[in-house]
């Protein structure tokens, strides 16, 4: 069975989706955070797997359900961040962020029988899940985090393995995004924070 990861920022004022301000506030935005990870944390629980990994920079709060192990993230870049994630797992493991509040259990129940990894890539040109048969901290080492090319670079690093890729879906970054990822996930914490919130366009 698949080791889940999941690596996440707490969700502190000024420290979280700071792209989300303007239109909304430090404050706001971090309560989005807050929502988007309880949302993922939830979907992580329900989607069975050996283990159940939040790989953490900061404290754990309220949002953590049971069941999960907490690692500290380790220094460096995301790639590091990454690497280290997957280097702390044994047999087959599939990392996701907290960007995703729409993802479900059944995007999250892979098979690794016949491929060796697991590529979602995401509508900003960057990725929102990898899943690795053999987890190697190599694959992820040097590829540039957080640009355009992201994706397509993590994605020729797993050239000569057998690779299923999932569905593309939008990562929460900016207010834009917000509005669209509530209407795919319209029954989650996050459309409800978005919802008391107001709308971008409201504002």
């Amino acid at each position: 069975m698949t080791t889940l990861l999941v690596i996440a920022k707490e969700p502190r004022p000024g420290r979280v989706k700071t792209r989300l301000t303007p239109p909304f506030s430090p404050r706001e935005a971090a309560g989005l955070a807050a929502a988007a990870l309880a949302d993922t944390l939830d979907v992580v629980a329900r989607t069975p797997a050996r283990r159940r990994i939040l790989v953490l920079e900061g404290e754990p709060g309220p949002w953590l359900p049971t069941g999960f192990e907490v690692v500290r993230q380790c220094a460096g870049g995301l790639d590091e961040r990454l690497a280290s994630a997957f280097a702390g797992c044994t047999g087959p493991a599939l990392l996701i962020g907290m960007d995703t509040p729409q993802v479900t259990p059944e995007l999250l129940t892979v098979d690794f029988a016949d491929c060796d990894a697991y590529f979602g890539p995401a509508e900003d040109g960057g990725f929102w899940a990898l899943g690795l048969a053999e987890p190697d901290p190599a694959l992820l080492r040097g590829v540039p985090m957080s640009t355009p090319g992201t994706g397509a670079a993590q994605r020729a690093r797993l050239a000569g393995l057998r690779v299923r890729d999932l569905p593309r879906l939008r990562d929460v970054d900016t207010a834009y995004d917000a509005d669209l990822v509530a209407k795919e996930a319209p029954g989650g914490r996050f459309a409800a924070e978005l919802a008391r919130l107001g709308a971008a366009g409201d504002r």
